[in-house]
């Protein structure tokens, strides 16, 4: 009887969903209850987008991974990482020094197993990654992006994964992310790797968007894959993954022996995923991505990027209707416009070289495919607008594509003056670690225990700098009020409503003596009131009062509590009694 295991995609299953993911202090939350599930011997901690989301909060990425490791590692249950190669874990190339610095850094903050894919599946990208994982103490999970094209067959992929288990990777993944692999092939796939490779673990991870996915387990572990990624209510099956009961049903149906789940804890986890959606979450959760649907069968794109393609479609589906209407035109429906991108990927995706419709490579396509149909729609030609990342792609610096490119994008190519290339793509990036080094030093700042500081700089300078700053916390909240009002108001509710329905969960803070409100003394810059969303612990300072008799009073936070209304401005005058803010409790400590 064969052993299958069960891996828990819980940070995957929300970037499938929607934009953002729990946050750090939910993250901790909920660890004990994937635990006490008793069924899992891998959960996915990290990786990928999911640390940007951390720094687009305002948290810091290092801390967050630290803290949702440490429980699942004092336990014995393997926690695993989505790894880009080449890109590491942004959506553009990264240098060398980096990448080798990502290896220590994540061993040391807990995370055992790297998932090395290339969504060009270029075994240049992946093959260096492997050897960094070894040297760090990690293990290299070699990765087979899946699609389905003329191209990708069996033979294909098993090339492949031989040379990545040459290279040292110890464990393959068939990575299944837009849920498109035919089960029969995905079977023969599996049995080819094992064959030839019994000591390989096999790892499945499927999106069961066409649904497909339930066929696919069945065939892989009745082939000799070793490990199902899946997922849990609320938020399986839609675009994410299939669900561990139903998984669990069906392989122990046909014989496998496979874990119990403690249902009780299982329902315990799934409502507090539940007040994670409700809490603030669900405000950037397409409505769509709870649904299947075999149309993603005919574009082949992710599950994992469906949320970020609808709210693309609807950014352009107002302007391309305003157009439509100023030329006489009938306007489109978002489901004649998401019709339409689909058949413009199907259309795009073979010219540009088959490159599997995986991030970034599936959002270069997309992109393509987006700003062909904007233009086709106003009667202009395909092909104007293509950026630069994109660009690269075609070029050949970012890999080789599976598939020859069509006649009239080399034309177009060599119109532009561009170069295409066959270089190892890692040539076109040097190393840049000193220059972050010395910009740390420059600043002030500690590049980290371990260097993950430093590490987190040089993977999203960008997103790193606005952390820093404090530019992103205050982005983001400003982000999620502007959600909220958006919800209530297609409720009915009016801006008068709204403010009273938010005050409601909230406690007012009022001033206890007359005189002058002061949120803060800055001497660099104009004093501001407090940002929506800020955090005031017991022991802070709330706010001063200069008082008509020349003190300055302190007005104490007196409790933990989040910003969610500032009623007066730095420098007004007010009574006592007066309400200077609404602060809505929190359970947290400094």
């Amino acid at each position: 009887m064969k052993e299958i295991k069960f891996s828990l995609v819980y940070r995957d299953m929300w970037q499938s969903s929607g934009k953002y993911q729990p946050r750090l202090d939910q993250l901790e939350r909920i660890a004990p209850l994937i635990i006490e599930m008793g069924c899992f011997a891998r959960v996915e901690t990290n990786g990928g987008a999911f640390e940007q989301v951390n720094l687009l909060y305002g948290e810091n990425p290092n801390k967050a991974v630290r803290a949702f490791t440490k429980p699942f590692n004092d336990v014995g249950i393997k926690t695993h990482m989505l790894d880009r190669g080449l890109n590491g874990l942004r959506m553009f190339p990264v240098p060398a020094d980096v990448r080798k610095l990502m290896y220590k850094v994540k061993h040391a903050q807990g995370v055992d197993i790297t998932r090395i894919f290339c969504g060009l599946n270029d075994v240049r990208n992946i093959i260096p990654s492997i050897k960094y994982a070894l040297e760090a103490g990690m293990t290299p999970q070699g990765t087979l992006c899946i699609t389905y094209s003329p191209i990708h067959t069996v033979e294909y992929y098993a090339a492949i994964a031989d040379q990545l288990i040459e290279a040292g990777a110890t464990e393959i993944c068939l990575k299944d992310m837009a849920g498109i692999g035919r089960p029969g092939m995905l079977g023969r796939l599996t049995k080819a790797i094992k064959d030839k490779h019994p000591e390989i673990i096999l790892q499945y991870h499927g999106h069961s968007g066409p649904g497909l996915s339930m066929a696919s387990i069945l065939e892989v572990c009745e082939n000799g894959a070793d490990i199902i990624d899946v997922a849990m209510e609320p938020i399986s099956w839609g675009k994410v993954h299939p669900d561990v009961i139903s998984v669990q049903a069906m392989l122990k149906d046909k014989g496998f022996k496979v874990p119990e789940i403690n249902m009780k804890a299982y329902m315990k986890a799934r409502a507090m995923t539940q007040e994670f959606i409700d809490d603030f979450l669900g405000f950037f959760m397409d409505d769509t991505n709870k649904y299947m649907s075999s149309l993603l069968l005919k574009s082949g794109l992710p599950g994992g990027m469906m949320g970020s393609m609808m709210a693309d479609l609807k950014g352009v589906h107002s302007g391309i209707n305003m157009y439509l209407n100023s030329n006489g035109k009938q306007e489109l429906s978002i489901d004649d416009l998401l019709l339409m991108l689909f058949d413009e990927v199907e259309y795009v995706w073979p010219k540009l070289g088959y490159p599997p419709l995986v991030t970034p490579f599936s959002q270069y396509v997309k992109n393509v495919a987006l700003m062909n149909v904007m233009a086709m729609v106003k009667g202009e030609e395909r092909w104007n607008m293509i950026d630069s990342h994109t660009w690269d792609m075609i070029l050949g610096k970012s890999g080789k594509l599976p598939g020859e490119l069509s006649s009239e994008i080399v034309e177009l190519a060599n119109s532009k003056g561009l170069n295409f290339t066959d270089a190892d793509p890692q040539q076109n990036y040097p190393d840049k670690l000193d220059e972050y080094r010395k910009e740390m030093e420059e600043k002030g700042w500690d590049v980290g225990e371990d260097d993950e500081e430093l590490f987190e700089l040089a993977m999203h300078d960008r997103q790193y700098r606005d952390y820093k700053s404090g530019v992103a916390k205050k982005r983001f909240e400003e982000e999620l009020e502007r959600a909220q009002n958006a919800s209530l108001s297609t409720k009915g509710f009016k801006e008068e409503d709204i403010k009273k329905l938010k005050r409601a969960k909230a406690e007012p803070i009022v001033a206890r003596e007359k005189g002058r409100v002061y949120w803060e003394y800055d001497i660099t810059a104009a004093s501001m009131p407090p940002e929506i969303g800020h955090k005031f612990f017991e022991d802070d300072t709330f706010c001063y009062i200069a008082t008509p008799w020349n003190t300055i009073d302190k007005v104490p936070a007196k409790f933990n509590g989040r910003i969610i209304e500032v009623c007066a401005k730095q420098g007004e005058i007010v009574n006592k009694g007066d309400i200077l803010a609404y602060i809505e409790r929190i359970h947290e400590v400094a």
